[in-house]
């Protein structure tokens, strides 16, 4: 599994001197301008001299990255990584020390909790005896503290007789270093399994893997958890795994990379496609992406740490860890990256097409290609990079080929919870192609975003202005225009 990570068994103020010029800028957003008056509008409004290059930056992570992305980027202050980002609406729901006590997790539902330094917490699952039910436990501790090698999440379900239907562990592995790390574990229905294939009460046990390592945090940790069903098939399906695929390492994609800034968690993830894209990622920092992958379709990523812009020494091992996660925030593959200061590159290993039937196989790999839908990319720098090649971001290159034919997925004989999660629509294909949601982009947007200081708000609401000008200005057929 790759540096021994995964094991399954069974804000502030604007500067005063711009303070006027965004004020006016925030009544001008706020008044909503009209679209030939734009223009004139941003001129009046822009912050005085020193501010045009901030402006140009935020214009290019609004084309590039979206209105939140721009946000994010234009909230971190240099050299702090960024704070993981739960879902939106995530409900507040304690872990419970014994099981008589747990509360119910339903389907389809996202949770933040919040997990000990030490002891196991409980929930409770209530289960019918058709069903597949994915849950995932996400551990994000504090920055800036300890981690042991071998610490991070357990997660586990079991019957109401604790006899375990699955469980699994993600640790920080090399990297050795607090950032966020997931598990997933699955009540699943299978000819193959005699545990577990009852309806009924079952419960999800989360804990440390390793809360008295060496160098162990003792801080309790926040927990994102999600729960998805996989309803049963409208018709008996292969039983067994398919016997041969294609195991080549595929050639890297070339070609120009085009910038596209990660997101900063599983729920606000950076869409991307088939391409070669460019990121930086700062030590300490975990940059979040999601590729859509549909039936019959093979991935394959490659990542690249670009050489160092400092003069510094030295050798950090595992320095890059590069996760790959299904769209049940299931674990299937990962690659670690020494760097020392020059150009480095490590792949992701030869990964079979998405079928229904790899479950079916003995190897987790293969087996957690599963079911279509998105899949994450989760690229950690460790934080010891900053002690021999500075604070100041890495260069980051991603290489994703998406090849084979879309097929039709198996027939469900339900809908699954949440809807729509092991397919990929029309939606995501677009929301790959632009690097955003379908949904994201307007001014009114970002300055409704919580915990963004006022300053960077409306910068990037006047980039937002400023695109959106753009468009409207320029013709649709223009080909070199970004699709809106």
């Amino acid at each position: 599994m790759g540096w021994g990570r995964h094991a399954r068994t069974g804000r502030g103020r604007a500067p005063a001197a711009a303070r006027g010029g965004l004020v006016t800028l925030a009544s001008v957003l706020l008044l909503g301008a009209p679209g030939a008056s734009a223009a004139a509008g941003a001129s009046a409004a822009l912050p005085p001299a020193g501010a045009a290059e901030a402006v140009s930056r935020a214009v290019e992570n609004v084309e590039n990255a979206g209105t939140l992305g721009a946000l994010r980027a234009a909230s971190v202050a240099p050299g702090v990584p960024e704070g993981y980002v739960f879902t939106e609406g995530a409900q507040r729901i304690a872990g419970a020390g014994s099981t008589a006590d747990a509360l119910r997790l339903e389907a389809g539902r996202a949770y933040r909790s919040t997990l000990p330094a030490s002891g196991r917490i409980h929930y409770r699952l209530e289960l019918d005896a058709g069903s597949n039910v994915y849950v995932s436990a996400t551990a994000v501790p504090p920055g800036g503290g300890g981690a042991a090698v071998i610490d991070g999440v357990r997660v586990s379900v079991q019957d109401a007789d604790g006899r375990s239907c699955d469980v699994d562990t993600a640790t920080f592995g090399a990297a050795a270093g607090p950032h966020p790390v997931a598990a997933s574990a699955v009540r699943e229905i299978s000819p193959r399994k005699s545990l577990c294939q009852d309806a009924g009460t079952y419960y999800v046990i989360v804990e440390r893997a390793d809360p008295d390592g060496k160098g162990a945090s003792p801080d309790d940790w926040e927990l994102e958890l999600t729960t998805v069903s996989e309803p049963r098939l409208e018709r008996a399906g292969v039983t067994t795994a398919p016997e041969e695929w294609d195991s080549a390492s595929p050639r890297p994609v070339t070609g120009q990379a085009q910038r596209r800034a990660g997101g900063a968690g599983f729920a606000e993830a950076t869409p991307l496609d088939e391409g070669v894209w460019r990121d930086d990622i700062r030590p300490g920092q975990t940059l979040f992406y999601q590729v859509p992958v549909d039936w019959g379709r093979q991935f394959h990523a490659t990542a690249e740490l670009g050489s160092a812009s400092s003069d510094g020494t030295g050798f950090v091992p595992a320095a890059l860890d590069l996760d790959l996660y299904n769209p049940v925030r299931g674990h299937v593959a990962d690659v670690g990256i020494g760097y020392d200061g020059r150009q480095k590159t490590g792949s992701l290993p030869p990964l079979p097409h998405v079928a229904y039937a790899n479950r079916h196989a003995t190897g987790a790999q293969v087996g957690a290609m599963r079911f279509a839908g998105s899949y994450y990319l989760v690229a950690h720098l460790r934080a010891e990079v900053a002690d021999d090649f500075g604070d100041g971001p890495v260069p980051l290159t991603l290489r994703v080929r998406i090849s084979g034919a879309a097929q039709d997925g198996p027939e469900y004989a339900e809908e699954s919870a949440p809807a729509g999660v092991f397919e990929v629509t029309a939606q995501d294909r677009e929301a790959a192609a632009r690097g955003r949601s379908t949904g994201d982009g307007t001014a009114m947007t970002a300055l409704a975003v919580g915990g963004i200081g006022t300053g960077s708000a409306l910068l990037v609401g006047l980039a937002v202005w400023t695109v959106a000008a753009r468009r409207r200005n320029v013709s649709p057929d223009d080909p070199g225009i970004r699709s809106a």
